[in-house]
């Protein structure tokens, strides 16, 4: 049994990514700063929720210490705005950046050579948007350390397109958004997304993992994830709200409205929308890569549709966690 470190274990996508790896029988550490944050865990077999900030590199070392494997889903969606100068702001710096160098750093002392990195698709050093220069700048730094000749670092790369899951903040804004206004007035509505679920995210990296202890070559490899559809902004606002039985009228707003609007929202907790999310936007946010590890990725209607009209889709974490307790 491999013990594994995931960071961001307690996040949307971590939850499900733990449920896995507790079911196919590894021992998982998850660090948080909330324990009260990570609770749906506590009840998961070979799973430990420790308190810790993960962003003090000695905490890192400490969380490291007999671990076989590391993933790091860490990451912010939102920042201050970038400074005169700077290219991406201090919050996506700390998180996308700042952590993997100190987690990068850690491991190596540590002694721990495999470590699998949630990044974004579109992620580049010069994308459009702070958050996918950070994410660029994240994925330039790993793969230089992998790719060097002297090391012995195995790197996975994920880089998925909107993850979308009954406990999403994305689909479910929409519908919910829908259930209280008459109409809705968005940025970016021609934007092309292609929406993945959280499970087929989750199994393509507990994949990824088998796959690594199986060859342990050093060096990097990236994998694209992304469902088998490819929807505008509008077309996803229109199933949330069809799917939920209260569809609205959809206005497009242009540009100069957009950026008005996210700048707005900016200041309303959670921040809904950012002008670096309309930045994001101006590049089609697709790929035509094959889902890795012979998974077939569902169409999104299928699995969608239920949790959106307020019945429960049970089934995979739930299972998950059935399967793991056996």
């Amino acid at each position: 049994m491999s013990r594994i470190l995931v960071l961001g274990g307690s996040g949307f996508v971590g939850r499900h990514l733990v449920a896995r790896l507790s079911a196919a029988g590894h021992a998982v550490l998850v660090p948080t700063r909330y324990r009260e944050r990570a609770k749906s865990l506590l009840t998961l077999p070979t799973v430990e929720v420790v308190q810790a900030d993960i962003h003090q590199p000695d905490t890192l070392r400490r969380l490291l210490a007999g671990c076989d494997a590391v993933f790091n889903l860490v990451g912010v969606l939102h920042s201050t705005r970038a400074r005169a100068g700077e290219r991406y702001g201090a919050q996506f710096a700390r998180a996308h950046v700042e952590l993997p160098r100190q987690l990068l750093q850690a491991c190596r002392e540590a002694g721990v050579h495999k470590l699998l990195h949630m990044s974004a698709l579109g992620a580049s050093i010069d994308g459009p948007s702070e958050y996918l220069r950070s994410k660029g700048a994240a994925e330039a730094l790993l793969s230089a350390a992998a790719d060097d000749p002297a090391s012995s670092l195995q790197l996975r790369l994920f880089r998925p397109s909107v993850i979308y899951g009954e406990d999403d903040k994305f689909l479910n804004l929409f519908k919910d958004l829908q259930m209280f206004l008459p109409m809705l007035a968005v940025g970016g509505a021609e934007a092309r997304f292609q929406p993945v679920w959280v499970e087929d995210v989750a199994a393509a990296m507990v994949a990824a993992l088998q796959a690594m202890q199986a060859a342990a070559h050093a060096g990097a490899q990236r994998f694209d994830l992304v469902g088998p559809e490819v929807f505008t902004l509008r077309q996803l606002i229109r199933f949330a709200g069809a799917a939920a039985g209260h569809a609205r009228p959809i206005i497009a707003l242009p540009a100069p409205l957009a950026y008005l609007q996210a700048w707005a929202m900016e200041c309303l907790p959670g921040a809904p929308l950012s002008r670096d999310n309309l930045d994001s936007m101006r590049e089609d946010n697709v790929s035509a890569a094959l889902f890795p590890f012979g998974i077939q990725p569902v169409a999104m209607a299928s699995v969608a549709s239920r949790w959106l009209a307020g019945q429960s889709a049970h089934g995979r974490l739930d299972g998950l966690r059935k399967r793991a307790g056996r």
